[in-house]
């Protein structure tokens, strides 16, 4: 199909479908009844008399519908396969000849990315719910969990560790109806329509929106982390700030994973190692806190610490070479920084 073909298919399928109000009134009044009068149609629509001639003449020019010149006219409906059956072809014609010249965009150019579209913005969240490994974040609508259950049960049978956040936390599902374990490992709730709309795979690619954004508000906006450093800001953001002040619990820890564990935050980490037995084997690459360049800890887990409150977590490796200690993401008082965890019952993972 030429670029010619194309704008003239292009044309005439947008000609067929350009009906207006009164005209898709009157043409699915006189389907679910064969064949109307004028009158009849006034009758059973919000239709002028006076404008109901031009629609039906409107809808008889586009093939939809018969007129029968008779005292009164009739307006017979035509069989829908049969008047949208040129248009069926050209359309799939066409869709296939503009999925052939469509290319995709590129989405891994630009570290950070604002959008504003209602789709552009679920359409990250699926892929941000989808790229997760082994670690994802989420802060969701009710609205949103029923949208992505399928994704996140999905993710729970690949053994990625979910941590969910449901907002507000009056409209959340009750925990009586609603098996949380299905789709999360611990689900909290928190209050106010004033929580944003967050998912974070693997503490690197992730999505922070405002609800407003996604009513289509206009001067509201997303934000994308595309696998971009700055990724872990909406990671401590919702560890630090919405996980610690959610209002209820929905879900405690169904956390059964088999060791090998990964880790991308240091808090949950520890949060999970200390409410078990025995002995931990950890190796973390991260970067040392003087030098900044990259570096590797392996040892066994000797000591954590973590406040009330989960803001802050850390944890000691013994090294062949002493004792590391180990912080999270911006860790200042530590040794070392952590970006990845694996963590192992008798001997520190592979990498």
């Amino acid at each position: 199909m030429t670029s010619d073909d194309l704008r003239v298919t292009m044309e005439q399928v947008g000609d067929r479908f350009d009906l207006g109000e009164y005209e898709i009134d009157a043409y699915l009044t006189v389907l679910e009844h064969g064949d109307l009068t004028a009158s009849q149609i006034a009758d059973r629509t919000d239709i002028p008399q006076p404008r109901v001639y031009d629609t039906v003449r409107s809808l008889s020019d586009r093939g939809l519908v018969e007129l029968r010149e008779s005292r009164p006219m009739k307006v017979i409906a035509v069989d829908p396969e049969e008047a949208f059956s040129g248009v069926q072809t050209s359309l799939m014609d066409m869709v296939s000849e503009l999925e052939a010249r469509y290319t995709a965009p590129a989405r891994d150019t630009e570290a950070v990315s604002l959008v504003k579209s209602r789709s552009t913005i679920l359409r990250y969240l699926e892929e941000v719910i989808d790229a997760a490994e082994f670690e994802l974040a989420l802060s969701l609508t009710p609205d949103l969990l029923d949208r992505y259950e399928d994704e996140l049960s999905a993710a729970i049978d690949a053994g990625v560790s979910i941590e969910l956040l449901v907002t507000p936390a009056s409209e959340a599902p009750d925990p009586d109806e609603f098996d949380y374990h299905d789709v999360a490992t611990t689900a909290r709730a928190r209050r106010g329509i004033t929580t944003p709309v967050i998912a974070v795979a693997d503490g690197e690619y992730s999505i922070y929106a405002t609800q407003d954004a996604l009513r289509d508000d206009e001067d509201r906006y997303g934000v994308i982390f595309n696998r971009s450093a700055l990724g872990f800001l909406v990671s401590g953001f919702f560890g630090t700030v919405l996980w610690t002040t959610a209002e209820r619990t929905l879900a405690a820890n169904g956390e059964d994973r088999p060791f090998p564990r990964r880790y991308s935050s240091i808090r949950r980490c520890v949060k999970e190692l200390q409410e078990l037995e025995g002995d931990f084997y950890a190796t973390i690459e991260g970067r040392d806190i003087e030098t900044g360049s990259s570096r590797v800890v392996r040892g066994e887990v000797v000591g954590f610490s973590f406040e009330a409150g989960e803001r802050v977590a850390g944890m000691k490796i013994r090294t062949d070479d002493g004792v590391v200690t180990v912080g999270g993401q911006v860790a200042a008082l530590e040794d070392v920084e952590a970006h990845e965890i694996r963590v192992g019952r008798n001997s520190p993972p592979e990498r």
